[in-house]
Formats: C-alpha cells, sequence, structure tokens
C-alpha cells in the first residue's frame, strides 16, 4: 500500500512545464533564493513550481527556459534563523500523518518546528478504499482529498513535486540535538533545494512489474488512484465492448494475497454473469498470512461467484495472443473523467508453470491483468550522480532504522512506512500496510518532538489490532486481535471495517464531510431498497 513515485534526473535540469492544479485544489507561495555555496551563477526567484506528470511519467506543456532559470534554488523557511526546519519526503499515510501529528503537540516557545511537506500528487490517497472506487461506493474526493484542504488549518506548507537526489550531512559528526546547522539537504525535480534540520522519509514504493517477461507492458498495478482510475475505465471500456455478446470479460490476477484476494471479489462482483475472475496465485492457498477466519470468509465469497483460482502456480510470461498476430482493436477510453485516449484492447496469454513437479504449466487467456505482487523502494533512485547516497539500505532498498525510528547513522534522519526496515521483537520485518505506518507515523513524531527538546526517544513497537479486507459492496470480513476468534463478516463486517477508517481519516473536517456523505448514500439506498421490495410484493399479490 504506499505511494508517491518519484524519478531520477541529472543533478542540473531544465524546469519543464508546469502543472495546473484542480480548481478546488489551493496553492500556496514559498519563496526561494539562490543558494551560492552549493550551486554557482543561480538567480534569485519567486513563487512556486509545481511539477505535474501524467499516468505515463511524462510532463505536460514542456516549455524552454533560460539557464539562469534552470539552477538550483532554496527554498527560504519563514523563520530559518530560530525554529527547526523538518522536511517530510512522501504523503502517504506515514508522511501526512506524522505532519498532522507534530501539528497537535503542545510546543514550548520558540521550539514550535517549521514543516514542509513533499509528494509528487496533489492528493492524499486512502489505499485501503481503493477497491470501493472500482464498486462506486465511495466518490474519489472521500478517499483523495487535496492536501491544501486537509493542511489549510495548519502551519504545515506543501510542496507539489519530485525528489531528485539527498545530501544528508548529519553523519559527519552532528550533535544530534542541536539545531543551528543544516542536518542536510533535497534536491527536487523542480531544481530547488531544501535545507533542513530534520527530515522524515516517507516515500512509499511502487509496483515492481519488471520480474517477468510481458508483465510491464501489459499487465496494470494497483496501488496509486491513478492505477484505480485506469482500472475502472478500462473495466469501462470492456464492459461496453463484450455488452450483449456471449463470451464473457475474462480478468487474471496475479497474486492472492490481501490486494488480490480483494481485487478478485470486488470486480467479480462487479462484472457478476458478464465476466470470469482468474486469481493466481504461488502458494497452494490464498491469504497464506491472514488469520484462518479471514481465509475461510473470502474463500466462501469467492467461490459464490465467477472467480478460478490457480493455486501452486507462478506466472512465467505475459504475451499478446496469437488470435490477434500483430494487430488489435482500438477502444476510446476516457482517462481521470477528463480527457478521452484509444485502450489498445488485445487478448493476452499467461504462461504458468507449476510450483510443485505433479502439477502440469497451461495457459490462461485473458482480456485484463491486474499485478498485485511485489514492490520495491524508491530510496536506491535518490542517489546524488557523484557519491552513494550515504544510508543504510537493505536488500528491498529499505532504510535501516533503530528502534525509535531514527535512521542507523543519522541523528536527524526518521524512517516510516514502506521506505522503513522496521523489524518486530522477533527481528521480522514488518510488513508494508497501512496499520503500521499509522502507528509509526504516531511515534515519528513524538519521537521528533522529544529529539529537537532534548528528551528521551519512545522505541516503537507494533500493536497489530487485527485485519480487515473488503469482499464486496456490503460485504467484507474484520478479524480484530483483542478478541480471538471472532471475524465479523457480511453486513456487520462491512459496517466495522467502513467505521474503522473513518475514524483513520486524516482530520476532523474531513471526516465530518466523509461521514455525512456515507450517511446520505446508505440512507438513499435503503430508502430505494425498501420501495423495490415493496413493489415486488405488491405486484406478486395482484
Amino acid at each position: 500500500m504506499a505511494h508517491a513515485v518519484f524519478s531520477l534526473n541529472p543533478f542540473t535540469l531544465l524546469r519543464r512545464g508546469q502543472f495546473e492544479c484542480r480548481k478546488h485544489c489551493q496553492r500556496h507561495s514559498i519563496e526561494y533564493r539562490t543558494n551560492s555555496s552549493f550551486f554557482s551563477n543561480s538567480t534569485r526567484r519567486r513563487g512556486i513550481h509545481i511539477v505535474g506528470s501524467s499516468s505515463t511519467g511524462g510532463y505536460d506543456g514542456v516549455s524552454g527556459v533560460s539557464e539562469a532559470e534552470s539552477q538550483p534554488s532554496n527554498h527560504i523557511w519563514p523563520d530559518s534563523s530560530k525554529r527547526p526546519r523538518v522536511c517530510i519526503l512522501g504523503g502517504g499515510f506515514g508522511g501526512l500523518y506524522t505532519a498532522l501529528r507534530l501539528e497537535s503537540l503542545d510546543w514550548p516557545d520558540g521550539k514550535r518546528p517549521q514543516v514542509i511537506l513533499v509528494d509528487q500528487s496533489e492528493r492524499f490517497v486512502f489505499k485501503p478504499l481503493l477497491y470501493e472506487l472500482l464498486s462506486g461506493e465511495v466518490d474519489e474526493w472521500e478517499i483523495a482529498p487535496c492536501f491544501s484542504d486537509l493542511l489549510s488549518n495548519t502551519s504545515v506548507q506543501f510542496l507539489k513535486d519530485r525528489i531528485q537526489s539527498l545530501h544528508p550531512s548529519d553523519h559527519l559528526g552532528m550533535d544530534g540535538t542541536t539545531v543551528s546547522q543544516s542536518a542536510g539537504m533535497v534536491l527536487l525535480e523542480s531544481g530547488r533545494l531544501i535545507e533542513y534540520d530534520w527530515l522524515v522519509l516517507a516515500l512509499g514504493a511502487e509496483a515492481k512489474l519488471d520480474v517477468v517477461p510481458g508483465a510491464t507492458e501489459y499487465a496494470l498495478p494497483f496501488s496509486t488512484l491513478e492505477d484505480a482510475r485506469r482500472v475502472d475505465e478500462k473495466l469501462r471500456a470492456l464492459e461496453r465492448k463484450f455488452f450483449g455478446q456471449d463470451s464473457p470479460i475474462r480478468v487474471a490476477i496475479v497474486g492472492c494475497g490481501y490486494s488480490g484476494v480483494e481485487l478478485a471479489a470486488t470486480i467479480s462482483e462487479r462484472l457478476q454473469s458478464r465476466g470470469v475472475v482468474q486469481a493466481i496465485n504461488v502458494d497452494k492457498t490464498i491469504l497464506p498470512n491472514a488469520p484462518p477466519t479471514n481465509r475461510e470468509s473470502a474463500l466462501k465469497v469467492l467461490s459464490s461467484r465467477n472467480v478460478e483460482l490457480l493455486l501452486g502456480y507462478f506466472v512465467s510470461c505475459i504475451k499478446r495472443s496469437a488470435k490477434f498476430g500483430t494487430s488489435s482493436q482500438l477502444i476510446d477510453v476516457k482517462i481521470f473523467n477528463s480527457t478521452t485516449e484509444a485502450y489498445n484492447y488485445e487478448r493476452l496469454i499467461l504462461e504458468l508453470q507449476p510450483n510443485e513437479r505433479s502439477m502440469q504449466s497451461q495457459e490462461v487467456e485473458a482480456d485484463l491483468v491486474l499485478w498485485t505482487i511485489g514492490s520495491k523502494s524508491l530510496l536506491p533512485q535518490l542517489e546524488p550522480d557523484d557519491k552513494p547516497i550515504n544510508l543504510p539500505l537493505n536488500g528491498r532498498g529499505q532504510v535501516e532504522t533503530d528502534e525509535t525510528l531514527q535512521v542507523k547513522g543519522h541523528p536527524r534522519i526518521f524512517a516510516v512506512g514502506d521506505a522503513s526496515a522496521v523489524r518486530d521483537s522477533r527481528g521480522k520485518l514488518l510488513p508494508s500496510t497501512a496499520q503500521v505506518a499509522f502507528q509509526q507515523a504516531d511515534f515519528a513524531g513524538w519521537n521528533l518532538w522529544a529529539a529537537i527538546n532534548g528528551r528521551p526517544l519512545l522505541p516503537y513497537r507494533f500493536q497489530n489490532l487485527g485485519e480487515m479486507m473488503v469482499l464486496g459492496r456490503y460485504d467484507a470480513a474484520v478479524s480484530p486481535s483483542f478478541i480471538e476468534g471472532l471475524t465479523l463478516e457480511g453486513i456487520p463486517g462491512h459496517t466495522a471495517r467502513k467505521i474503522a477508517y473513518l475514524i483513520r481519516l486524516p482530520t476532523d473536517e474531513h471526516r465530518l464531510k466523509v461521514g455525512i456523505s456515507w450517511l446520505t448514500k446508505t440512507a438513499l439506498e435503503s430508502t430505494a431498497f425498501m420501495q423495490d421490495t415493496i413493489t415486488k410484493m405488491l405486484s406478486g399479490g395482484q
């Protein structure tokens, strides 16, 4: 579950056009100045420069700029000579909730930090509710509000940009409790530099599609708002193409962890008899790390719908079906509710290899392939061109931290969420889930307060509160950890899950708006259901 995607470019780059935010998203003006000690021949400029990209990573409205404009400029903090400067990279659960935690704490005079949050997107995404976008149960604004709206009543500044490279200096003998000197710099893709006293790494991760031939070209991930939009629109295109035809829409989902099972349940309910969902997993069971009761609930739901489980297989290749040859059909797909692009429709073939010798290899045909396994950290992409990043990274690209969430060897840097390699009491890496990121953000905010004020830092201890998954528009499974053996299914589970996530939404104002919206929808749907029931009863009695 994780988020912001950042890309690595040359150290000195041209500014490449500005991206216009949505109308209701406010912009925050920020001043910048030349940093002659880090880069030479820079000129002074003012104003926020917003860099935007399309879903494919390209840039809109590319325009040339002068050499002077392309030189890096320093972000000017409102009170850079007095108060601590905290830079948070990444606006997912770890990053945004750390910023809100810092805002909620009581600070001594002169110690309240200046906080800036940097993310490539203008919206925070509540990822556990992305599945409800496919079912139509939630609206986009409910689960993906603008950062500017969420932070409008706080002192936290938001900057929409991408990170190019990190330049920490707190490992060079700096006293971790002083705030009089810089602990490092962050170079943004727009050419700006942010000098900080404290840094929070919350960059998240991105889908790893390059492990199987053809996956990058033909499979779609499902981890971001843009992913959910694209999957929804391609499903709509397939529903229009196959309308009135006898052949079903075939959807293949690679992976049967929580994300794969939730997608299979949601899409199979949406397509009903018009589609067949095939879920592929290398293990001989689904949800191998889930509580047994959750697994049983999921199996019961999937078996009642058009879902085929292909267990004990791994995908070795994804390719275009020979039936289409080198040509394919074009379908107009409306993307992001604003523009239309031609979707290259083609039947795909997934080659499956068995995990056991007693099983036979097979091929699966699909109109849409969704990829839910594997992710890669974004930190290795942020190394400066001339030297390593000087952060202790593990084999997955995650940064190693101590029990206080401080990066090892860097007293001024904290790491949370998918970017961090945090271990439990047994030395096992914690999973990359929203629940872990929620709790880490709370501890990171408190430990930043303690570090700035010279107080002892608290060790982070993960508390498993249970597991939840959506299984349909009015169906879910919830297994709270504090009641052993209890699993809420169906409508009770669905209601409990929605309430739990409503409480976890970022701000009181947003919780109130979403709560009213959900109550209104529930009331309207209940009224419509009662009217339909009464109509059927009256028509049956005649």
